[in-house]
């Protein structure tokens, strides 16, 4: 255990990020699902935008790297683009 009364605080603080950033990655993970469990063309296509959406977040917040944002999306996109042709 730590001793100093900062890292005691430290401790804290990463023990409220680590479960913050794993319910995040839950819910990315979720919105991806979602995309492609969707029934029809139209279905994916909305939920391709939440996905998108929580995508750009979670790269803003630094949950995801900015480049794994961008592969996951294009993918998504690519799989969309599929099933509406």
């Amino acid at each position: 255990m730590p001793s100093v009364k900062s890292a005691e605080k430290r401790a804290r603080t990463n023990l409220k990020r680590r479960e913050r950033n794993r319910r995040d990655r839950s819910r990315m993970r979720t919105a991806i699902k979602k995309v492609r469990q969707a029934p029809s063309a139209g279905s994916a296509r909305e939920a391709l935008v939440g996905a998108e959406s929580l995508l750009d977040r979670l790269a803003g917040r630094g949950v995801i790297h900015g480049n794994a944002a961008a592969r996951h999306k294009s993918r998504l996109h690519a799989y969309v683009a599929k099933l509406e042709a």
